[in-house]
């Protein structure tokens, strides 16, 4: 399927569009910026541990979010595309 190219696509019509065409992208930008908005809450309350030491772990909770959201939805197009595909649509 080839489509006309987009001419002048604002950042919110790509945004939109991008999330039209995969649905749990915008889930995985929101679990993102929950991740670090409650690091960025708990940083202050840390304790002894060192800032790199907390940082590191912030970096891989965000990251298991992001791919835990990308892989949730590539199953859920999978699925959608081979499993629930109705025999007329062929």
């Amino acid at each position: 399927m080839v489509s006309a190219p987009r001419l002048e696509e604002g950042s919110g019509d790509k945004l939109a569009r991008k999330a039209k065409e995969s649905p749990f992208m915008p889930i995985g930008l929101a679990g993102l910026a929950m991740v670090c908005g409650v690091g960025a809450y708990k940083y202050k309350n840390r304790g002894t541990m060192s800032t790199s030491v907390f940082l590191m772990q912030l970096r891989v909770a965000a990251q298991g979010t992001v791919v835990a959201a990308l892989t949730i939805g590539l199953a859920y197009t999978m699925a959608n595309e081979y499993l629930f595909k109705k025999k007329g649509d062929e």
